[in-house]
């Protein structure tokens, strides 16, 4: 028998995560509400946790039309005791929720900087930390950190999310080494410019910040650095976090998986 031969043969099995419950942060919209939705359409239950309680509804109801099970949870992950609490019984974690101000550094409002450290880096911290016991427990788990291309690069003007994704990539590495021997895997996602409403409110910034109309912004900033020009559909990042949950990727850990048209092959 050869080496090529006596390779296993690849999984083609459809993700199935019947029985395991999932947390999805930020679920209300974008890339949370798309990786809610997968992962429920998976057969996982679902707990949707966000600030918007009308948006988490919403969700609710489009998992249920699609035989879904998505359990809303309003939570500002500011409150981080509560964030840690939230996380227990969790098999799937997914730290996706987070915000972007646009700014100089001697402009920046030091208040900001520090909710966007909490909400985008203490408080994944927390969620893993609430949800490793029951995972270690079973011996099975799935830690999948929604970083950025900003996780890998910097850009002019985005201090706080660059710290804070960078800061992400540290921790999910970390969580990779203890959880290993327990069956935990963590991985980040790391899109370049994705579709969402936070890109969306963010050009008017990069308008200003850069001195340019707000036409320009897409093309000459957003998607300079990308090979591919157009942004990236919520759905396609949701792929990715379902392939790190599924039995393909069990020896994927520590890394990160870039969707970024090309970007950090400058």
């Amino acid at each position: 028998m050869t080496a090529l031969s006596a390779l296993p043969a690849p999984h083609d099995t459809p993700l199935d995560l019947g029985g395991r419950t999932a947390l999805v942060t930020g679920a209300a919209g974008g890339i949370g509400r798309a990786c809610a939705l997968r992962l429920a359409a998976a057969g996982a239950k679902v707990r949707a946790v966000d600030r918007d309680a009308a948006g988490l509804e919403a969700l609710a109801a489009a998992a249920a039309d699609l035989g879904g099970a998505v359990e809303p949870h309003v939570l500002d992950l500011t409150d981080l005791d509560a964030a840690e609490s939230a996380a227990a019984g969790t098999d799937v974690l997914v730290n996706n929720a987070g915000l972007q101000l646009v700014r100089p550094i001697e402009e920046f409002p030091p208040d900001v900087f520090h909710t966007v450290l909490t909400v985008m880096l203490e408080a994944p911290f927390r969620l893993i930390r609430g949800a490793l016991p029951h995972m270690y427990g079973q011996g099975w788990g799935r830690v999948v950190n929604i970083s950025s291309v900003h996780g890998l690069r910097a850009s002019a003007y985005k201090s706080a999310y660059v710290t804070a994704k960078h800061g992400l990539e540290g921790l999910s590495k970390t969580t990779a080494l203890e959880g290993a021997s327990h069956g935990v895997t963590s991985n980040c996602v790391n899109p370049g410019y994705v579709r969402t409403a936070l890109v969306e409110k963010q050009i008017a910034d990069q308008a200003r910040a850069h001195g340019i109309p707000e036409e320009r912004v897409v093309a000459e900033v957003l998607l300079q650095d990308s090979a591919v020009k157009r942004l990236i559909e919520p759905e396609e990042v949701a792929q990715a976090v379902a392939y790190l949950c599924g039995p393909q990727a069990s020896f994927v850990t520590g890394t990160s998986l870039v969707l970024d048209g090309g970007w950090t092959a400058h």
